[in-house]
């Protein structure tokens, strides 16, 4: 074949590999000892290197079932290459692509639900990791537990352990009650999703399933699970962008082969564990791992100060009619937003995790890589989710602290991030996009949109968009809501104005 018309990826093509090419350990000599919800990009690019590492570097045969949650698709297309996929890592000074081999089965969650469920109550399996994004929890915004009126939560509650469970939450936690009344050893369920306390956030989702549903031996399973069950917290950091065709035309002149789910990724990574784990696990220390007792500094710093920034770029870059946040900081503000947004929320974190400033500096090089491609528009998506997590909490933390600043002036940079993601809740109802962009979807953009339209003042509209997002006591914050209003006029010209 030419190399405009490449082979396929799978185990018959890795001896024609070069060795630096090859994955790091024989995918072969691996089993099922990781179940994974969640077959995204993410995962492929973190998790998943650091368990293949920890096989390699150990000797121990670590290998990963990945489920996915909706996509057949992916899963028949990694069957397809044997469960193989590249990796490539954008750096400035040059693309680095190697195939990664930690992950050896792949199932779709319902239509495989007898084999997911076997798999979770498999002695071997000592580990379950999560990556299901924030909605995947389906977590009442108004008391953080399970959302059992959720439509896809009170289907799977009706359904039963044997019913068609279409929820993580649901097909999880008739799996471990499997587990627990057979018996087996064990497990840790880790969540390696963007939330504020990750693990007690799925240990409580997964209790109120069980607590919710009709199983006559609910109450044995929710004892067991207290003992064989623990839910450690954790911190995953990567930027892992959406892959295009030219990434998977980068990996195929790599390796000579086709690769259909070629994933690419900053070379920086971070994976931060809670040392809480009672069951056998992958050394991922091995490959820079740090457990630790409590991750909550390293959490906070990471999701305030870095999933913040990155949420703010992409709104008010989005605003700007910009498409990447290497563009953002190409801009006269892009690195001052960054900079204005860290030493803003830094009295909001605790002490024990990284230094705010030195932390600030390593994402205006990260962000900077012009090697990236990190769409806008990928990033500010659910954002209704991700900016109650990302920078409500810290917004009210500031602003309710009695030896505050001037009224105003508090929260400036804050504020404006609220501006743009207002200004782009307005697009999704038809007005004026930014020239370029293409508006990121959202699980509330209709209740969103539909809050320009029933309010007559812009402070009135914040108002509304704040409820939405069930933040009340900051939409009764009247100079919040004027200060971000205020910011409206400017971004609907194309300015950010810091």
């Amino acid at each position: 074949m030419s190399a405009d018309d490449p082979l396929g990826l799978d185990r018959g093509a890795l001896p024609r590999l070069a060795p630096a090419l090859r994955p790091a350990v024989d995918p072969a000599a691996l089993r099922t000892r990781v179940v994974h919800f969640g077959l995204g990009a993410f995962h492929r690019a973190h998790q998943a290197v650091y368990t293949e590492q920890a096989a390699a570097r150990s000797g121990e045969p670590w290998g990963i079932t990945a489920v996915a949650p909706r996509s057949a698709g992916t899963v028949r297309a990694l069957r397809d290459q044997d469960c193989l996929y590249s990796l490539t890592e954008r750096r400035p000074d040059g693309h680095r692509t190697r195939v990664v081999g930690s992950v050896v089965g792949a199932l779709a969650m319902s239509p495989d639900a007898a084999a997911v469920d076997a798999l979770l109550a498999d002695p071997e399996v000592t580990v379950v990791t999560l990556t299901v994004t924030e909605k995947g929890y389906h977590r009442s915004a108004s008391t953080g537990g399970l959302d059992l009126t959720a439509g896809p939560v009170a289907a799977d509650l009706a359904a039963g352990p044997d019913g068609p469970l279409t929820t993580v939450v649901g097909r999880l936690a008739a799996g471990l009650a499997a587990r627990m009344r057979a018996g087996a050893p064990p497990v840790a369920v880790v969540s390696c999703d963007n939330m504020a306390g990750n693990g007690a956030a799925l240990s409580r989702a997964v209790h109120d399933f069980v607590r919710a549903s009709a199983w006559p031996d609910r109450s044995r399973i929710l004892d067991r699970t207290a003992e064989a069950v623990v839910f450690p917290a954790t911190v995953v950091d990567r930027i892992v962008p959406a892959t295009g065709e030219a990434d998977l035309a980068t990996a195929a002149a790599a390796l000579g082969v086709r690769d259909a789910l070629a994933v690419t990724a900053e070379p920086y990574r971070q994976w931060v564990l809670e040392d809480s784990f009672t069951a056998a696990r992958p050394p991922w220390e091995l490959d820079g791992a740090l457990f630790v007792p409590d991750v909550a500094p390293y959490q906070l710093t990471k999701l305030r100060l870095l999933n913040g920034a990155h949420s703010a770029l992409a709104h008010l870059g989005l605003a700007a009619g910009l498409t990447t946040i290497a563009e953002t900081m190409a801009t006269d503000w892009g690195e001052r937003l960054v900079r204005a947004l860290c030493a803003e929320v830094a009295p909001t974190l605790p002490a024990g995790g990284p230094d705010p400033v030195a932390y600030a500096d390593d994402l205006v090089v990260r962000f900077r890589n012009p090697a990236m491609r990190h769409l806008l528009r990928q990033i500010g998506s659910d954002a209704s989710l991700k900016i109650t997590e990302r920078w409500l909490p810290a917004l009210r933390e500031l602003r309710s602290r009695p030896a505050r600043a001037p009224a105003g002036t508090v929260t400036p940079v804050l504020e404006l991030a609220l501006a743009g993601w207002a200004h782009g809740t307005r697009r999704t109802s038809g007005s004026r996009a930014s020239a370029g962009s293409v508006a990121p979807c959202d699980p509330a953009a209709e209740a969103l949109a539909a809050c320009w339209g029933s309010a007559t003042r812009p402070a009135e509209t914040v108002r509304a968009l704040l409820r939405v997002l069930g933040a009340t006591d900051l939409a009764d914050d009247d100079t919040l809501t004027a200060a971000v209003a205020d910011r409206l006029p400017a971004l609907d010209a194309g300015r950010v104005e810091i």
